[in-house]
């Protein structure tokens, strides 16, 4: 295992190579390790990979291999997971996202996988209302068993997570920074307490400073991750409505508080409203009814079935194919290879054999579904 992160770690130190490129290499070539043992001829190949991309990954592999073990090594004495985008362990929701992180540094015990997940953002300054209701919504989510996630900052971010503890709910922060960099260090004492049952994420490795322009992308990690981002007070002109937007652009479902129409802290909210860019939320029976929770159980049920009746009659690469086309209905034949982590080599093959079997349709453009 040590070895595996080794690769996946030094894969993500190349200059210039990012996160869907990372995947794409990892298709092609097999595993990380594969990447990086390449040979030149093999790499030009591969379609997106240019001069500079070549360079990046046969001039810096040495060096990206040598930091790679001082990374782990820290992981290791801080009690850090590393999850690379191929784990188990690593949030689904998130995977499905095109510009997901391609490795997570996770200290804690939270399933990030978890059936209900939801963030929670808003303003730094919040008001009496906006805390209220947000402790409100925290002890509602209760009954539905919800991780909450947020940024641990000031504001909305900390009194959910604070909420989240006193209920017994999982709660998760995403920051900006390094494990080693709690940020602001007056958060510390909540985020030791999270660490029982919720934890810390972050993309950014050790030593990470928590810079402004980082908080954007770490904003995209909270909307990925959840169901739904629900957001109590923002202003106009925020992060937190930064935050909505990604989560729009990822399909994912945002909510709003309706606020007071005389605060500068509801405008935000308001204005979600009032352009139908979030569904109003008054009381926790809107979450459910929204993302239709009361027909979780049964749906969850009947997938369940259903791959306890496949495993009997499909590989285990079959599997992985399926499980991803019942999540996203259909995908493009490169996505579905680093989702369902089945080399691109190997891909057509298998879903040739899934067709005679009956049970997936090709489609125009390289795209692939289920069989009603």
């Amino acid at each position: 295992m040590a070895d595996a992160h080794l690769y996946e770690v030094a894969l993500t130190l190349l200059p210039g190579i990012g996160g869907q490129l990372t995947r794409l290499l990892v298709s092609y070539c097999g595993s990380p390790k594969a990447v990086l043992e390449a040979p030149p001829g093999k790499l030009q190949k591969i379609p997106g990979i240019g001069p500079k991309s070549l360079r990046a990954v046969t001039d810096g592999a040495r060096q990206a291999l040598l930091e790679a073990e001082k990374i782990i090594r820290q992981a290791e004495e801080l009690q850090v997971k590393l999850l690379f985008y191929t784990s188990e362990d690593y949030p689904d929701r998130l995977k499905q996202v095109a510009d997901a992180p391609t490795l997570l540094y996770f200290k804690g015990k939270a399933d990030l996988n978890q059936q209900h997940i939801v963030s929670m953002v808003g303003t730094r300054k919040p008001t009496a209302y906006g805390q209220a209701v947000t402790e409100r919504i925290v002890e509602e989510l209760k009954q539905h068993h919800v991780m909450v996630v947020s940024g641990l900052a000031y504001g909305i971010d900390i009194v959910s997570h604070r909420a989240a503890l006193q209920h017994g709910l999982p709660t998760v922060g995403v920051i900006a920074s390094g494990q080693d960099i709690i940020y602001p260090s007056a958060h510390s004492r909540y985020a030791d307490k999270m660490m029982e049952r919720g934890g810390i994420l972050t993309e950014s490795p050790f030593g990470t400073k928590p810079d402004a322009h980082r908080f954007p992308a770490r904003n995209r990690i909270i909307a990925g991750m959840s169901d739904c981002t629900i957001v109590v007070e923002a202003a106009m002109k925020s992060g937190t409505l930064i935050t909505a937007d990604i989560a729009h652009s990822y399909d994912r479902e945002v909510m709003a508080v309706p606020g007071n129409i005389t605060s500068s802290v509801s405008e935000g909210t308001n204005y979600l409203l009032k352009t139908n860019k979030a569904a109003v939320y008054t009381s926790v029976q809107d979450l459910v009814e929204l993302l239709n929770w009361d027909l979780a159980h049964k749906q969850s049920q009947k997938q369940q079935n259903l791959t306890l009746f496949n495993q009997d009659e499909f590989s285990a690469d079959e599997l992985k194919i399926l499980k991803v086309l019942q999540q996203s209905q259909e995908e493009q034949m490169d996505n579905l290879s680093w989702k369902a982590q089945v080399p691109v080599s190997q891909l057509a093959s298998l879903l040739l054999s899934l067709e005679f079997k009956g049970v997936v349709k090709a489609l125009p453009g390289k795209r692939f579904s289920l069989l009603a």
